[in-house]
């Protein structure tokens, strides 16, 4: 046998042994997986693969590994066959074909089918640039990122339409991210996504899902209010929940806060006198909590929410552990018109201080630190003051790179104003005037000592009268009686 016929003999038994495909005019069968191409580890899958009722087998390769991975025969009416696994692993992971063999000979190979297990290295997150909120027919833009180094991101949207986007990554150390542009943004459906990572090794192992992430499409409809029955200053340790309302009627609500997570959706409580609110515990604040928040409104049966609430900032002191101190100039008690200053100080470097009056609803001012005879200090000024200051007040530091977490309040402080006497402040309406001493609380008693004064006046005047007319009276008498 010559060199040449044993070289011809060897690759057609090659081709016969590796390749039983021949293309012809039997069609192309499709492969598809249940529940779907993405699966966890740890679950079950079936790989299905239809073609011809003339079909008497059916093969599955798996691309890098041993032609057939499996062979089953087909199902009645013999047009397709299953491949099933019970608990599928990083194995299984990979891209499959399916072909078959009938009378006619083989069919050619199917299409090709990824199949993606997931579970593997930690999830990625995913996050919205700038903003969650997005007005109607503006583009956005989502950042999925991991510490995993992984070569390449897939972002998918829920729904029926279950839209995905892949985008692979150039090789880096260090963090690895994927920016997705999407767009315009609609309200006619609902935008909610996930994304996740996968091996730049194995392309088909990836992580779990991202935590999930709602694009709040937000429209003209009223805005609703935000607010807290704590205020905006609160402890840590302490419990905090924010409540939305409106009056528009909305029957679900959603909480956003700036550059952190939203929170779960909240439908309506039992409407009361045309008004619809909803409650967002936040349980224990802790540092997390700190932050800017805002809420939309919105209808069970459209995906677009209303225009946002005003924002909230939600402050949480005792983060810093020192305790500033304020004074105020002239003093505590002065006159109505005068002009006043409060001076909040601190000997710890810090960014802003902030000026908070007890039973006040609106937020505490802020004024940027400035460092004057080695005191960080900020001067809130009052001119002229009027009734309407009078209150107890105390102050805040922060830093500024941590806007929101705040320092220990300083000791209180009580502003009095003269010719406000109509004015009660919150510590006086709450307080018992028997255990306060005088010295605690100085007031200013002109105008009562005036008003005793001319009491005491009118009195004497009036037992003036009454001793005259006494001692006239008898004379009075006696005369009378001789005539």
């Amino acid at each position: 046998m010559t060199p040449t016929l044993r070289a011809l003999l060897c690759l057609g038994l090659s081709v016969g042994l590796r390749t039983p495909v021949q293309a012809g005019s039997l069609p192309k069968p499709t492969i598809w997986a249940e529940p779907g191409p993405v699966i966890p580890s740890g679950s079950p899958v079936t790989i299905w693969c239809q073609g011809s009722p003339e079909a008497e087998e059916y093969r599955l390769d798996k691309e890098g590994s041993p032609a057939p991975w499996k062979i089953e025969k087909p199902l009645e009416p013999r047009d397709k066959a299953k491949f099933s696994n019970t608990f599928i692993t990083d194995v299984y992971a990979g891209i499959y074909r399916c072909y078959y063999r009938s009378p006619a000979g083989w069919s050619e190979r199917s299409d090709p089918l990824e199949l993606v297990v997931t579970g593997y290295f930690s999830k990625p997150s995913l996050s919205a640039l700038p903003s969650p909120v997005v007005t109607s027919g503006e583009n956005v833009t989502l950042q999925c990122g991991s510490w995993e180094g992984f070569g390449r991101f897939i972002l998918t949207k829920e729904g029926d339409d279950r839209l995905s986007w892949t985008l692979n990554l150039p090789h880096s150390s260090g963090q690895s991210k994927a920016l997705f542009s999407l767009g315009p943004v609609t309200a006619r459906d609902r935008w909610t996504f996930r994304c996740y990572g996968c091996s730049r090794n194995s392309p088909q192992v990836c992580s779990p899902f991202s935590d999930p992430l709602e694009l709040l499409v937000s429209g003209e409809s009223e805005k609703p209010s935000l607010l807290t029955q704590q205020g905006p200053i609160v402890a840590s340790g302490q419990n905090l929940t924010l409540q939305c309302r409106s009056d528009v009627g909305y029957d679900r609500f959603a909480l956003h806060k700036k550059g952190g997570r939203d929170h779960p959706e909240s439908l309506v409580l039992q409407p009361q006198a045309g008004l619809s609110q909803a409650h967002f515990p936040l349980d224990t604040v802790s540092s997390s909590h700190g932050g800017r928040y805002r809420c939309f409104g919105g209808y069970k049966l459209s995906s677009e929410w209303s225009a946002p609430s005003d924002p909230l900032d939600i402050l949480v002191a005792g983060w810093l552990r020192d305790r500033p101190s304020l004074s105020v100039q002239p003093g505590p008690r002065v006159a109505s018109g005068e002009n006043v200053t409060l001076l909040c100080q601190s000997q710890s470097p810090r960014g802003t201080f902030l000026l908070s009056k007890e039973g006040a609803a609106d937020p505490p001012l802020r004024l940027k630190s400035k460092h004057r005879a080695q005191q960080y200090q900020a001067e809130f000024s009052m001119s002229p003051v009027t009734s309407a200051h009078v209150g107890t007040y105390r102050c805040y530091s922060s830093r500024s790179t941590s806007p929101y977490l705040l320092s220990l309040p300083s000791e209180p402080l009580e502003l009095l104003v003269s010719g406000a006497a109509d004015t009660i402040s919150p510590s006086q309406n709450n307080s018992d005037p028997r255990s306060e001493s005088p010295a605690s609380h100085p007031q200013d008693y002109t105008v009562e000592n005036s008003i005793r004064l001319a009491v005491a006046g009118l009195v004497l005047v009036a037992l003036g009268v009454l001793l005259f007319w006494s001692q006239n009276s008898p004379k009075q008498t006696q005369d009378a009686a001789r005539t």
